[in-house]
């Protein structure tokens, strides 16, 4: 991680975004001893255990180590999700399966499965860490946060800072952690990537404060839009109305 880079946004996120929560960031990596690994404290959803990463503990996980069958395909440790997975995201099955009801029936939820997208972990392990505690020796690949209205609208308006794209933010439906790890990472490859708003999965949200989503976006970008803060909306008076608002 380039220190003049992670200090330079520390101090544009201070100006501009006050006291707003501190980005995290992900990486793949065969290395052990980048991060702590999750102890039987940690929640078995991904989106639960990112809670002490927002706080500043750095973590580590493998195959073995997500909790969740869905958790381990969205971080691309595996290939499938669980049995009947079609039946527990729609109705369930009578006396032996609740079902969630986020898709109306068991063959939409296949028809959804089979068009989406999939990726391999490229190594052993994903390392998630605040941005503040980022070393020389970790290379992020996506950079996401927890936030309030205001503070996504000021990253989703940068985000299309320098393009034309209309979709240059997307909203997939998906699991909270396929938003913050799987669609944003499947970005990192696009000519014009994305970022991604999530955290509507009704699942994870237990785990977030009540009115906040997440933004991600692949690490190019983002370093994009830092470079673009100080020639934006975000030195207008405009930002300045909306920033008395962020605590």
């Amino acid at each position: 991680m380039d220190k003049n880079l992670q200090n330079r946004f520390l101090t544009l996120w201070r100006k501009y975004f006050n006291n707003a929560e501190l980005p995290f960031t992900f990486y793949y990596t065969d290395e052990l001893g980048h991060a702590p690994s999750p102890t039987k404290e940690t929640p078995r959803c991904v989106i639960g255990a990112l809670v002490s990463v927002r706080q500043g503990n750095s973590l580590a996980c493998d195959a073995q180590t997500v909790g969740c069958p869905g958790g381990r395909r969205y971080l691309g440790f595996a290939e499938s999700i669980a049995p009947d997975f079609e039946y527990f995201l729609s109705y369930g099955i009578e006396g032996r399966m609740r079902g969630e009801r986020y898709v109306k029936s068991p063959e939409l939820v296949k028809k959804m499965q089979d068009e989406a997208p999939r990726f391999k972990a490229p190594a052993k392990y994903i390392v998630f860490k605040r941005w503040d505690k980022l070393t020389v020796s970790d290379n992020p690949e996506v950079v996401a946060l927890i936030a309030t209205a205001d503070v996504i609208s000021g990253l989703f308006t940068l985000a299309r800072f320098d393009n034309i794209n209309r979709d240059a933010v997307a909203t997939p439906f998906g699991a909270g952690c396929s938003s913050i790890v799987q669609y944003p990472y499947l970005e990192k490859e696009s000519e014009n990537p994305r970022a991604i708003i999530g955290l509507f999965d009704p699942s994870a949200r237990p785990y977030v404060p009540k009115d906040t989503l997440s933004f991600a976006v692949p690490f190019h970008k983002f370093v994009r839009m830092v470079d673009n803060i100080e020639e934006s909306f975000l030195i207008t008076e405009t930002w300045q109305q909306i920033q008395k608002r962020i605590p």
